[in-house]
C-alpha cells in the first residue's frame, strides 16, 4: 500500500472520532444556551456519521502537504478541494445551510477566506521559524 494512502487512512481513523465528539459538544451548548435541539433518530445518525466523515478526510488530507515531489500549489489545491466537499457536503446534508446557490457561494466564500487565511498565517510562521534555525546555524 503506498504510504501516503497509509498515513491518511491512519491519521483518519485517529481522529475521525473527534467529529461525533463535536456534534455532541455543539448539541450540549445549544442546550445550554437555551436553543431548543429536536432531532428524531436519523437525524442524529446522519449528523454523527457525517461528523466523523468531515474529521476523518480532515483529518487524513493533512497527508497532502507531505507529498514529496508535488509542488506546493498542487498540494493546496486537492487539500483545499477535499475539505471543501466534505464540509459542505456535511453542511447540506445536516441542512446547517439550506440548499440555495446564494447560500452556497456565501459558505464557498467564508470558507476560501477563512482557509488561506489559515494557510498564510501557517506559512508565515513557518518562514520565520526557518529563518531563526538557519541563522543559528550560519
Amino acid at each position: 500500500m503506498n504510504k501516503y494512502v497509509k498515513n491518511y487512512l491512519q491519521r483518519g481513523i485517529a481522529f475521525g472520532g473527534f467529529g461525533p465528539i463535536i456534534t455532541g459538544i455543539v448539541f450540549w451548548i445549544l442546550q445550554l444556551c437555551g436553543v431548543e435541539v429536536i432531532l428524531n433518530g436519523a437525524e442524529v445518525l446522519v449528523a454523527i456519521l457525517s461528523t466523523y466523515v468531515l474529521a476523518f478526510v480532515q483529518a487524513g488530507s493533512s497527508v497532502f502537504n507531505q507529498v514529496e515531489g508535488w509542488p506546493i500549489a498542487k498540494s493546496m489545491g486537492i487539500h483545499f478541494a477535499s475539505l471543501y466537499v466534505v464540509y459542505v457536503g456535511c453542511y447540506l446534508v445536516n441542512r446547517w445551510i439550506p440548499f440555495a446557490w446564494e447560500v452556497v457561494a456565501i459558505f464557498t466564500g467564508i470558507f476560501a477566506a477563512v482557509y488561506l487565511i489559515v494557510w498564510l498565517t501557517v506559512y508565515l510562521i513557518v518562514r520565520n521559524i526557518s529563518k531563526k534555525l538557519n541563522k543559528n546555524i550560519a
